[in-house]
């Protein structure tokens, strides 16, 4: 079984797995603003996320030799360790329900905000709990800092939202709409695309995209977003209970289970709440969504590969993530959590957002990523190193 012992090498793991955490959401956006029903798309993304987890477990997780301390994957599942294997399965059905919900959330209130709010809440409380968690193994005069830089990040974020849907209404007011039609998209299918921050590229993305929003209020995707990050804060911690045992639930002589084999439970606990949610959310859908059902569901390819891209990049990012968590602390390894550095980055290159904004909704985005790139440096500072 291959570990992650330097600091060095879990801080490779945290930057990797940053780029993948804050790239996955942008093609979950890219495929909704597309028209591809959310419900096929997270089906999707499910089966590559759960084979990504499966993939690290063979590989990492069976890597040379094994001992009685140290037993490779493949031994720890013949063991009673069910105790552990509970507390990561509860983390995975806590995974599962935030990254449902985020893909609502990211049709309400878009991708560089929504990251913004589920990935502050996810630090600021799930920092804290791994904190305490981990015997304090991290610099708390640097982790705590970085957790404040976090919290002035989200209010940033909270002004950079409004900013900016002021500066889209303005721009909806100033061309004479101030909604969609429910004809227009049913209209000519010769379509003239249009410029990126304008009003007609708006009323054009509103007539594509599979989860209509104008008109519904955005505390409706404040509130998904707030859900989902909440529940991405409890998932950290129970993997960590699952494979450092804290509260001593195992019996005496029982292996902690390796971050590989806590990753696998945690996975299929994931896969299968997934699976039940968005197959029940295929003939009853949320937000006014069209009705679906197993066969379009399967006979829907457009897209597909883009969605198991997604699912790859997720499980392979939450996978770095532990493995660094497991080295440095996981308070430290919730440096990445600033998506927003890349989720803003694609947010701004592919879909236009901020695009022909005001200058005042620019100044208070710079603010908000020059706080996410400090409190990545602070918290990847204040990194442990943990005594097995």
């Amino acid at each position: 079984m291959y570990v992650v012992e330097s600091r060095g090498g879990a801080i490779a793991c945290m930057m990797l797995s940053l780029f993948f955490l804050g790239t996955w959401p942008a093609i979950l956006t890219l495929l909704e603003r597309r028209g591809r029903l959310p419900q096929h798309t997270y089906l999707d993304y499910t089966v590559t996320n759960l084979l990504a987890a499966v993939i690290i477990a063979f590989t990492f997780g069976e890597f040379g030799h094994t001992n009685d301390d140290k037993p490779n994957f493949l031994v720890q599942l013949n063991q009673n360790n069910w105790p552990s294997v509970l507390f990561a399965m509860a983390g995975g059905v806590v995974l599962s329900l935030g990254n449902l919900s985020t893909q609502y959330g990211l049709a309400f209130v878009g991708l560089s905000v929504t990251q913004v709010i589920t990935s502050s809440i996810t630090v600021v409380i799930g920092t804290t709990f791994n904190y305490f968690l981990d015997d304090k193994i991290n610099k708390a005069e640097i982790l705590f800092p970085g957790v404040a830089c976090f919290l002035i990040a989200v209010c940033f974020g909270s002004f950079v939202h409004a900013s900016n849907a002021k500066d889209n209404q303005a721009k909806l007011e100033g061309s004479g709409v101030s909604r969609v039609e429910k004809d227009f998209e049913h209209g000519s299918d010769e379509v003239v695309k249009a410029k990126a921050g304008t009003a007609n590229f708006l009323i054009e993305l509103e007539s594509q995209r599979a989860i209509k929003v104008f008109g519904k209020s955005t505390l409706i995707g404040l509130a998904i977003c707030s859900f989902a990050g909440i529940c991405f804060s409890l998932f950290s911690p129970a993997f960590n209970l699952a494979t450092n045992d804290q509260w001593n639930t195992l019996d005496d002589g029982v292996p902690h289970l390796s971050v590989y084999t806590t990753f696998f439970y945690f996975s299929c606990s994931c896969f299968m709440i997934a699976i039940i949610l968005n197959v029940t959310l295929l003939y009853r859908p949320a937000f006014n969504l069209p009705r679906s059902s197993i066969k379009t569901y399967l006979n829907d390819w457009d897209g597909r590969g883009w969605a198991f891209l997604a699912g790859f990049l997720c499980g392979f990012g939450n996978g770095l993530q532990f493995m660094g968590g497991q080295a440095a602390g996981y308070a430290a390894a919730d440096a990445v959590q600033a998506l927003p550095l890349v989720s803003t980055f694609w947010g701004v290159l592919f879909f236009g957002e901020y695009c022909k904004s005001s200058r005042r909704t620019y100044m208070l985005l710079a603010g908000m990523l020059s706080m996410f790139i400090v409190a990545v440096g602070v918290l990847m500072a204040s990194s442990g190193h943990r005594k097995h």
